[in-house]
């Protein structure tokens, strides 16, 4: 009879922690379902309609999907987002590791440094594009005014709108935002972690700074890396827009060269009212975050280093 009592005890105390568990994990739960779940399944419903911005649709089935294949705008879209998000992933991480590298020196001012690297960090992105929108501006443009001072010839570079400067003034702007920032201070903190003891037997092999960064500081923070590749990849794909319309605006001048997708989306659902066009555009967003996020994760089971 004692048995079958502490048996019952254990079971409640059992089920007692389950639906505490469950519990503190409802809130995570129903956010997840409502405002992740549903807008994916809803957008891919509407994305099987000819819903416009007035709310009118009817179901058309592939339709959206079939045009979107067959459009040269969606397919330059296309490889702007991929060639975007690529360049500005390595950008900004490569950026971030030699910012990180440079604060992990014992020097003087180095909190202050932080601190004025990171406020740009902070501002909103929008603000942040269109002051460097007045920066790379031709008529009025600070950095023209620079050149045209140091020169003395009269610099007079559309830096924004040139085909041939549009991703120089773009991929700079990307070095200040808040994704960037993050990641600076993720590396520091994982440099911070590396055993002294690994550079200490580096420096008795007279292994060079190079030697030391490629042996051991790299493959100690991969798991960093791993992790600031997969945030910044996601920062470009869903925070290009903000970057991006304030600079060159909704068409990606010049020419389409900086039309990424969310810019494309942004046009069909709003200026030209295809909300369900815009929703089969967002869909396959979706498809090349999930793709980037597969393919990162892949790459890193052969160059990740786990001490375990």
């Amino acid at each position: 009879m004692n048995e079958v009592n502490e048996q019952t005890s254990v079971r409640k105390k059992q089920l007692r922690n389950n639906l505490t568990a469950y519990a503190f994990c409802a809130p995570w739960m129903i956010g997840f379902v409502f405002f992740t779940l549903f807008p994916i399944g809803f957008m891919f419903a509407v994305s099987l309609t000819n819903r416009k911005l007035n709310g009118i649709s009817d179901f058309i089935g592939f339709a959206n999907y079939r045009n979107l294949l067959q459009s040269e705008t969606f397919w330059n879209s296309f490889q702007v987002t991929i060639f975007f998000t690529i360049i500005m992933m390595i950008v900004t991480t490569i950026w971030a590791v030699i910012m990180a590298m440079l604060l992990n020196y014992k020097q003087k001012l180095n909190g202050i440094f932080q601190f004025c690297y990171f406020l740009p960090s902070v501002i909103p992105t929008v603000a942040l594009a269109y002051a460097f929108r007045t920066i790379f501006g031709k008529e009025a443009g600070l950095l023209n005014a620079i050149i045209t001072s140091i020169s003395g010839k009269n610099a007079n570079v559309n830096w924004l709108y040139d085909s041939h400067t549009v991703y120089f003034a773009v991929f700079f702007i990307t070095l200040f935002t808040y994704n960037t920032g993050q990641m600076m201070l993720t590396f520091r903190s994982g440099l911070n972690d590396v055993p002294r003891e690994l550079y200490e037997a580096c420096d008795i092999d007279g292994a060079s700074a190079f030697r030391k960064f490629r042996n051991v500081t790299l493959p100690m923070i991969s798991p960093i890396v791993l992790f600031n590749s997969v945030m910044g990849c996601i920062s470009a794909l869903n925070g290009s827009f903000a970057l991006l319309y304030p600079l060159t605006g909704e068409s990606g001048d010049p020419n389409g060269m900086t039309q990424v997708l969310s810019l494309l989306i942004y046009k069909e659902a709003f200026s030209n009212m295809k909300v369900g066009y815009a929703c089969a555009l967002s869909v396959v967003l979706f498809l090349i975050a999930c793709m980037f996020g597969i393919g990162i994760f892949a790459v890193s089971k052969r160059m990740v280093y786990y001490e375990n």
